[in-house]
């Protein structure tokens, strides 16, 4: 059974809780599916402010179940309501609060651009304007991704909803990108850059360094791995280096220890990037996931 855990230290189980019952609570909590392949899973209640202004390098896309979703994004105030889709663009600032008293409850997929990619074979990355959307293809491809959340998805299963997601994104966003692509952009220099930083996430790389492993020039790589990736190199570090901390988390390691393991100078260096890439501090995190860490 799914145990949730609220900021104020009080369980509840899933399996006696509705929709409605859940907005009365006046609790925070988030459930997390076990992270698979560059995707991750959530559903989340929040009574009042859920995230502060944050940035994160994945494509965050999903759907409000109940209650009134509110968050700033491109210099506009979005309210996301049940039966529409949100697709919020990797390395966009936003935030996230209730709408209204009752609070709201949501389903949000992570997915890492580098996913699409591999659908979409080297286009730039699809935008939806405004960050909502009521299109019917992309509320069909996201169905079978945001089921579930308490267990982990077949591979296949995964596999195929991300390529109907990624096909359903280019559809509805009519080509259009943050990014256009140009004609000298190189989809395989970009892909060799991301390897390299895969391989180098405990020490210091330099930008020169991936020019060299990639054959490209380094302002003509920056610029081909923000188009494919949707983030600067350094960004794209960053992030793993955060998931790697996340995960040391998860498994019970001190937060110091975490840090030092990814690769951050030390916790405070670590807890700075956090809050900037998730909206809350490491420590919140862990007490609204309590329950699937223990």
């Amino acid at each position: 059974m799914q145990t949730l855990i609220s900021t104020t230290g009080t369980t509840d189980t899933a399996a006696a809780s509705t929709p409605s019952d859940t907005l009365a609570r006046n609790r925070d909590w988030i459930r997390r599916a076990p992270a698979q392949d560059g995707v991750e899973r959530i559903e989340a209640f929040f009574q009042h402010n859920g995230y502060a202004l944050h940035r994160h390098d994945t494509y965050a896309i999903g759907r409000t179940l109940a209650g009134v979703q509110s968050f700033h994004y491109r210099r506009c105030v979005r309210n996301s309501l049940p039966g529409g889709t949100m697709v919020l663009h990797p390395d966009e600032m936003h935030d996230g609060q209730a709408g209204t008293d009752e609070g709201f409850r949501y389903r949000m997929i992570y997915v890492e651009p580098a996913v699409f990619q591999a659908a979409l074979g080297g286009k730039p990355l699809p935008f939806i304007e405004g960050g909502l959307s009521d299109d019917p293809r992309l509320a069909a491809a996201t169905e079978a991704l945001l089921q579930g959340i308490d267990r982990a998805m077949d591979p296949l299963e995964q596999d195929d909803a991300l390529f109907d997601l990624a096909h359903a994104l280019d559809a509805a966003s009519g080509a259009r990108s943050i990014q256009p692509l140009r004609a000298s952009a190189d989809f395989r220099a970009a892909q060799i850059a991301r390897d390299y930083l895969h391989a180098a996430l405990d020490r210091p790389v330099t930008l020169d360094e991936l020019a060299t492993a990639s054959g490209r020039d380094r302002w003509s790589l920056s610029r081909d791995f923000r188009t494919f990736f949707g983030t600067s190199p350094h960004r794209y570090l960053t992030m793993r280096r955060l998931d790697a901390a996340r995960l040391s988390m998860l498994r019970g390691m001190a937060l110091v220890d975490a840090a030092a393991v990814a690769g951050f100078a030390d916790q405070s260096h670590m807890t700075r990037h956090f809050v900037a890439a998730y909206g809350v501090t490491p420590s919140r995190w862990l007490r609204m996931l309590a329950p699937q860490t223990r």
